[in-house]
């Protein structure tokens, strides 16, 4: 595989839409969940977007391989912002860019700062925190209001929850669920994504103030 010389400071630098998917280190290649998310980095791959994973195993591995396998001539960047965790010495081998971080704050904000677009798949505390990091910063207004994909049953019983109680008690105001897209599986999630593109190609530097015209779900 041919690998990309641009660091991800450089990536920083540069004015490209990207996909950031966050899901499961624990799902393996025989699960149905690791296909689904191969299938959509496939996809978003070969509409030669960019990706960004945490660029370890499991999930973030399908999705990397599956952008590798949809972007067969490097036209975009596979990119991976890895932790230094005890269980995760290295990234998978998928990764064309990558670069390792000491605290999750730091990677995170780093997420924010290269996606335009997220994607939640399947995933525990990990994954939790990631939707939730990116849910608040663009509630309190720290980052713009990129839309956030869920994709799986598991998110539908969340979003059903947060309206049942943090937004039926006044906790979070309705307006906070306009960011959030529910996807049942990869080819919604894809239309998703095409959309966001769309406005982005179309809006440019205002792609965050009227993506939700665009309505995207």
């Amino acid at each position: 595989m041919a690998k990309k010389k641009n660091s991800v400071e450089q990536e920083l630098q540069k004015e490209h839409f990207r996909v950031a998917i966050f899901g499961s280190a624990r799902i393996q290649k025989d699960d149905e969940i690791y296909k689904m998310v191969f299938r959509l980095a496939k996809s978003i791959g070969k509409e030669k977007f960019d990706i960004v994973t945490g660029g370890g195993p499991g999930l973030m591995e399908a999705a990397n391989a599956g952008h590798e396998a949809g972007d067969t001539k490097h036209d975009s960047d596979s990119i991976g912002l890895l932790i230094k965790l005890p269980w995760e010495a290295k990234g998978n081998g998928h990764l064309e860019i990558k670069k390792k971080f000491n605290k999750f704050s730091t990677r995170l904000d780093h997420f924010m700062a290269l996606s335009r677009a997220i994607v939640v798949v399947p995933g525990g505390i990990g994954t939790a925190l990631e939707l939730f990091y990116t849910w608040q910063l663009i509630q309190v207004k720290h980052i713009p209001a990129m839309p956030i994909i869920l994709v799986g049953k598991m998110w539908e019983e969340l979003i059903k929850w947060v309206k049942k109680y943090p937004v039926k008690n006044g906790l979070i105001s309705p307006e906070n669920l306009n960011v959030i897209h529910i996807a049942k599986d990869e080819k919604e999630a894809m239309k998703m994504i095409k959309k966001a593109n769309k406005c982005y190609l179309k809006e440019g530097k205002h792609y965050f103030d009227n993506i939700g015209k665009y309505k995207i779900s």
